[in-house]
């Protein structure tokens, strides 16, 4: 058990003076202080989850059950479900306030499985108070919002693991490798699953249950009334599908097939320079649910256009038919598909051999505390999760648009489309805005 003293010279945090408003703590830079950011050999990390939900609580779980670490504090707008993960857990509180977990100075990293439309106030106020980040996938609602993460992680010397958790996985990772090599010569073709945007909510208004802040749940958006189909992640159909909570399966999927794509082809930096539009579609014309439905049918309507992007060394990415967790590979040496920790090609003996390299499952969890304790960047650090959500979003954005749009992936603007560029970040509700960093 950690002395106080012994806490002291671990992870310095921020103090924190909270302002009016949900958004706007004063927030002091862990790199401002005196004492170094590394912990001892002998000290365990600090860990508490914020967002602890259907996935949240199985990322908290596995952090905070680590020999690594040392689990203090949960937060979840539903406070009986904070209270009852933070027991599991081992926990020393719950809280309804996430607020409350960044004021801690004997937490040192904090998991996030937020709703989509919270997931930019959480991480970024994170990085500002000098906790490590562990952010689900997608990371990001929007392109603007991951530029910042990636600001505020690297001004405060956060290690900031995005949750792409097929990056540990040895079949994703040979694979990957092994593409990116030159090992299935040159790539002329990757084609993608065809994934799903989002569609419109307009549920009736139910009880809300006892204990959860719906008005906070609601956060940077609009206030709607509480609907038990809205609140779970997928339901009938869930905030996953809906505007503005969440980029849809494009980004509930994408994330993972994408992100696969950006590492096998080494464009984890950067992204594509244009994305098309099939003619002769028109653009996404979007149902409202205006109550309790499965997804079937938003999903049919909202796979259209259909889609296709660029790089700038000429690979071209097309949403068809490939597994949703990864894609297919077509090269002059043979055709390879990464998912979901399976690695299968064309012909079958060139995965057989790529699968006698040298590599272990890793846990992304772990990848990420080693990373706190040595100050190394994890394997899908903030600057490539973000990458990989953002061909997500400008993927929707062209659909949204029903028309092709060119992109500068260093200036991260819409080359000459001042409409593409308003889409790049969203007008929050009062008093729940952006930190600035």
């Amino acid at each position: 058990m950690k002395t106080k003293a012994s806490r002291r010279t671990f992870l310095k945090t921020a103090s924190v003076a909270v302002l009016s408003g949900v958004s706007a703590p004063t927030l002091i830079a862990r790199s401002a202080l005196a004492d170094g950011d590394a912990p001892g050999a002998n000290e365990r990390i600090g860990v508490a989850g914020i967002g602890v939900g259907r996935r949240g609580s199985e990322i908290y779980a596995e952090a905070a059950n680590n020999p690594k670490t040392q689990p203090i504090c949960v937060a979840d707008v539903w406070l009986p479900r904070a209270e009852s993960v933070a027991k599991k857990n081992g926990c020393q509180a719950a809280y309804q306030d996430y607020r409350r977990v960044l004021e801690r100075k004997d937490v040192d990293a904090i998991t996030t499985a937020t709703p989509e439309h919270w997931r930019g106030l959480v991480c970024i106020n994170a990085c500002l108070a000098g906790k490590h980040v562990y952010g689900e996938k997608p990371i990001t609602l929007t392109i603007n919002e991951g530029k910042l993460m990636e600001k505020a992680a690297r001004r405060n010397n956060v290690v900031f693991q995005t949750g792409s958790q097929q990056r540990s996985m040895r079949e994703n990772y040979l694979g990957c490798e092994f593409i990116r090599n030159g090992g299935l010569g040159e790539i002329k073709e990757v084609i993608a699953a065809n994934y799903e945007s989002p569609w419109l909510c307009n549920l009736p208004e139910q009880p809300v249950p006892e204990g959860l802040d719906w008005e906070t749940w609601c956060g940077p958006t609009p206030v709607v009334p509480y609907n038990i189909d809205l609140f779970t992640p997928r339901a009938k159909p869930g905030w996953l599908s809906f505007r503005p909570y969440s980029g849809g399966e494009m980004t509930g999927w994408g994330t993972h097939g994408f992100d696969q794509i950006q590492c096998a082809l080494g464009m984890d930096l950067t992204g594509p320079v244009e994305i098309n539009v099939e003619e002769g579609e028109g653009k996404l014309d979007p149902p409202v649910y205006s109550e309790a439905e499965t997804a079937e049918r938003g999903n049919g309507i909202c796979s259209k256009p259909h889609l296709s992007y660029r790089y700038a060394n000429g690979i071209t990415v097309k949403l068809g038919n490939a597994n949703r967790g990864g894609g297919i590979f077509v090269g002059t040496k043979g055709k390879m598909e990464i998912f979901r920790g399976r690695l299968t090609s064309n012909p079958a003996e060139m995965a057989e051999e790529v699968l006698k390299g040298d590599r272990q499952n890793q846990s992304h969890i772990d990848n990420w505390l080693s990373c706190i304790l040595t100050g190394e960047k994890p394997i899908s650090d903030i600057a490539i999760g973000r990458r990989s959500a953002a061909v997500c979003h400008l993927l929707n954005i062209a659909r949204y648009l029903g028309r092709s749009l060119k992109w500068d992936p260093e200036e991260e603007v819409f080359i000459g489309d001042d409409e593409a560029n308003t889409y790049l970040s969203r007008e929050p509700r009062k008093g729940y805005e952006l930190p600035e960093v």
